[in-house]
């Protein structure tokens, strides 16, 4: 199998923490070669880091999640545009809108997640976004702030994480040149409205990705932590949803998440 890349997992996570070590080996061993760790906030940033020392192939996006905006304030975006100016950070992320859980009011994280746009644009970074019941709100955003992007990030502005919205906000998103993120839930059994929007994607947009440790997908659906092991189970999903062989989809989003992340070949 080609070299595959996990474009979203946070290897950070305490859930890791018995055999962090035996996981990011056994993802290597899998040809996943290559792991970023999204930020979900200032105080867990450093961890991240941590890891990129010690591991050629680990990767780093900064940011602070929707569910952590509550406190955000202008020292958190401080800490976030220096932190990006850290070796092997490649988005700013994760950031963008959660409505589903109750920790932030709608008012702090559309501030928050504005204001971190604001340092990705500056910073010429691709932003890595989670949407929990917010599209409308999310594609509003993400539809005016393409309006006046550098040229570097006109291409690869960035990535819906974890995709799970209807067929129109695909197509929005993919309109102002946004990639879509699949996790485990394209391989659920139930989880035909997903494949549907899946098949309609570019191939050349397709990111894999396991949000780990959530999300397992099939035949570990339920168990945690999720592992970047798993990616070849997506990556085999989704290349039976395109008719293609499975080592032809496993380059193709192995290519996108270096073009998109701007990661060494």
């Amino acid at each position: 199998m080609p070299s595959m890349i996990d474009t979203h997992c946070h290897l950070n996570f305490d859930a890791y923490d018995a055999d962090r070590d035996k996981i990011i080996k056994a993802a290597m061993a899998a040809d996943v070669t290559r792991i970023i760790i999204p930020g979900v906030d200032v105080a867990s940033t450093q961890s991240a880091f941590d890891l990129v020392q010690q591991y050629d192939g680990i990767f780093v996006a900064v940011g602070v999640h929707p569910n952590s905006t509550a406190d955000f304030s202008d020292e958190s975006l401080t800490a976030i545009e220096a932190f990006s100016h850290q070796p092997k950070v490649v988005a700013i992320g994760e950031i963008g809108l959660d409505y589903y859980r109750d920790r932030s009011p709608k008012e702090k994280q559309i501030a928050a997640f504005e204001a971190q746009l604001e340092v990705a644009a500056k910073r010429e970074l691709p932003v890595i976004i989670h949407n929990r019941e917010a599209s409308e709100d999310v594609m509003q955003v993400l539809e005016q702030w393409v309006t006046d992007l550098p040229d570097s990030l006109r291409e690869r502005p960035g990535v819906l994480h974890s995709f799970s919205a209807p067929q129109e906000i695909a197509d929005r998103a993919l309109a102002i040149g946004f990639y879509l993120g699949f996790t485990g839930p394209i391989t659920f059994k139930k989880a035909e409205d997903l494949r549907r929007v899946a098949r309609t994607v570019p191939l050349d947009r397709i990111l894999v990705e396991t949000d780990g440790p959530f999300l397992t997908p099939e035949p570990y659906r339920g168990r945690r932590p999720n592992k970047p092991e798993y990616i070849p189970y997506i990556v085999d999903r989704l290349a039976g949803l395109k008719n293609m062989p499975t080592d032809a989809m496993a380059r193709a989003t192995t290519e996108n998440a270096l073009r998109l992340f701007n990661l060494p070949h």
